[in-house]
């Protein structure tokens, strides 16, 4: 109903007005009324009386829904919802605003003296009171059915396309789906999104983005931060996390991991669908209001450069790894969620992350090859065996590798420099050329590399020069079952791995050589001439003093690797044993009137295999054999 008016209050509405509709509207009223037999001049007076007359008709006609509907009244309607009660008449309530809206148009421009002109602007603002209060209730009452979640869910399915304003407020598609009782929550949510979007097309269109858009704002911000919250996600200050446990923070990452894909996929999509839908009208109105309701998008992305600032330690580096492929995953979908200025920030803050993490990846594989380098401990490893920097180094490697998809990405400008200060031995380990393989690949057999060249030193500490080459057979046999027995096989590739099974057995060889060297040469070679007896029982001698010398020495050696342990007394058996047996049997039926024959002739060809199958299990002997 018209309130009464004092004539400053008139005056200042038909002011605001003329403003208002001077030229925000594009429709006439009283073109659109006109007909062509009657045609309209500026001359002419009998058209303006008429469409006035025709603009009063439609005032009076829409006077009566809206007042029905005023929020202020005392009627049921006051605690009713237009929309949820009554489709039909929701929809002649907008028809009627609109019709109201060209109206006023048209009294602003050719009767601005009109006295309707203060009775429609009084229903006007009894009508956008009414769609404020259906936005909120719709917006309040919907957060299960439209939140971000099921919005988005919907739209990946391709069962409704939130960008499409005709399939998805068209009836028939309501009225098809529901047929479904599966539907039933696709049908409410479609229709109260198609709801959302009438009120605010026709809020806009009326002048009243402003209150459209604060309620909208209100509501679906508390819902995403609400949401990210539920996510586990949290506002953290640099010193914070600076501050913050491992442990504590390593749990914070878990959250994170666990959260980012739902967020992005989901949380952020869904509502930028949801946003573009309902102010598809504007797309100034749908960006401003995506990017106030997904602000706390810059918490989410900032959280991994905030972790990338940390103290760099070698183990921290797997969870940056796993943030960076994380954020690395969603890039594509941030990149297009926020593709306007108005989140350009969000979307700078989540490469700016991917940068740090990048960087800081880079400074702790920097620090990690500093560290072999820089590996001082003088103790030697007791029987040749596993050195723990092997262990640890190798095992750090291969869990690299396990990365390797995301390492590609972040090693891929940076080659790690050729270090002369290394022995040039060194270099003739398995390598790469850089120009041909793949940075990651090159990056770990680098590595690898700086650990062989850190053993070879550490192997001059053995006085027993066949014990360094042992423990370097050892150690290099490690090196390699750990690239056979994980994902480095595929990146290092075959010939790598073949160049470090032939350094193995250079190593191993080496070791045979100068540890039985004494024992195979106390023996006459092969096709000698019979010995006297005097000769064979001194050769005899010095057999038995060479074994028993290098059998003691090495009853404490060890050969972890059973294959490796077995070859090695294999290799040594086809070369001790046959030469063995053959001077044994040659001169055995002589020896045999020799007094104490047993004295020096200690061993028979059997004995022998069966002292070296004792070998390379790292027990020592006490005594005399």
């Amino acid at each position: 109903m018209a309130r009464s008016e004092t004539p400053r209050s008139i005056a200042a509405k038909r002011g605001m007005l003329a403003r208002l509709f001077s030229s925000s509207t594009t429709l006439s009223f009283s073109s659109s009324l006109s007909t062509p037999s009657t045609p309209s001049t500026p001359s002419s007076s009998t058209p303006n009386m008429f469409s006035e007359s025709v603009m009063e008709e439609t005032i009076k006609n829409v006077e009566s829904i809206i007042t029905k509907w005023d929020p202020n009244s005392s009627s049921i309607t006051r605690v009713t919802s237009l929309f949820h009660s009554n489709r039909e008449e929701a929809e002649d309530f907008l028809e009627s605003v609109k019709d109201l809206r060209r109206a006023m148009h048209a009294l602003v421009s050719e009767h601005s003296t009109s006295d309707k002109l203060l009775l429609a602007q009084n229903l006007m603002q009894i009508a956008m009171a009414r769609l404020e209060k259906e936005f909120y209730q719709i917006l309040s009452a919907a957060r299960d059915q439209i939140d971000p979640e099921s919005i988005s869910a919907r739209s990946s399915e391709g069962s409704s396309n939130l960008e499409d304003e005709n399939e998805l407020g068209s009836e028939e598609e309501l009225k098809t789906a529901g047929e479904s009782n599966t539907n039933v929550e696709r049908v409410t949510a479609l229709a109260m999104s198609s709801d959302l979007k009438s009120i605010a097309d026709c809020m806009i269109s009326s002048g009243y983005s402003i209150e459209c858009i604060k309620i909208y704002k209100l509501i679906r911000k508390s819902i995403v931060d609400e949401g990210l919250y539920l996510l586990g996600i949290e506002e953290f200050k640099p010193s914070q996390i600076l501050k913050m446990n491992w442990e504590a923070l390593e749990h914070q990452i878990k959250n994170w991991l666990n959260a980012v894909k739902i967020a992005a996929k989901t949380l952020f999509s869904g509502e930028k669908a949801l946003c573009d839908h309902v102010f598809s009208a504007s797309q100034t109105i749908r960006e401003s209001c995506f990017s106030e309701i997904t602000i706390g998008g810059l918490n989410l992305f900032r959280f991994p450069e905030l972790v990338a600032k940390c103290k760099k330690l070698p183990e921290r580096i797997f969870p940056l790894l796993e943030l960076y492929e994380a954020l690395s995953d969603i890039r594509p979908d941030v990149e297009l969620i926020f593709d306007s200025e108005s989140t350009s920030k969000i979307k700078q803050q989540a490469v700016s992350s991917l940068h740090g993490l990048g960087e800081s990846i880079r400074a702790i594989l920097s620090d990690f090859e500093s560290t072999i380098q820089k590996d001082s401990s003088k103790t030697l490893i007791v029987g040749g065996g596993i050195h723990p920097l092997t262990q640890k180094v190798t095992s750090y490697i291969s869990s690299l590798a396990d990365y390797s998809r995301i390492l590609s990405d972040i090693v891929a400008d940076s080659s790690p420099p050729r270090n002369t200060a290394f022995p040039e031995a060194c270099f003739e380990s398995p390598n790469y050329d850089a120009s041909s393989t793949p940075a990651v690949s090159v990056h770990l057999a680098w590595l690898i590399l700086v650990l062989l060249c850190k053993l070879d030193r550490k192997a001059e500490g053995y006085k027993d020069m066949s014990l360094s080459y042992l423990f370097l057979a050892n150690n290099l046999q490690f090196v390699l079952d750990k690239v056979c027995t994980t994902r480095l096989y595929v990146l290092l590739g075959e010939d790598w791995v073949f160049k470090l099974a032939e350094k193995v057995i250079q190593y191993a060889s080496t070791y045979e050589t100068m540890a039985w060297g004494n024992v195979f040469s106390s023996l006459p070679e092969k096709n000698s001439p019979l010995l006297s007896p005097e000769a064979a029982k001194e050769c005899f001698q010095r057999f038995n003093a060479a074994f028993e010398e290098a059998y003691k020495k090495q009853a404490s050696w060890v050969v972890p690797d059973r294959r490796l342990r077995d070859e090695l007394k294999v290799s040594i058996a086809k070369e001790l044993i046959p030469a063995y047996r053959e001077f044994y049997d040659t001169h055995k039926v002589m020896l045999r009137r020799v007094k104490d024959f047993e004295v020096f002739v200690r061993f028979g060809p059997d004995d022998l295999g069966n002292y070296l199958s004792d070998l390379f299990h790292g027990t020592a002997i006490s005594g005399s054999t």
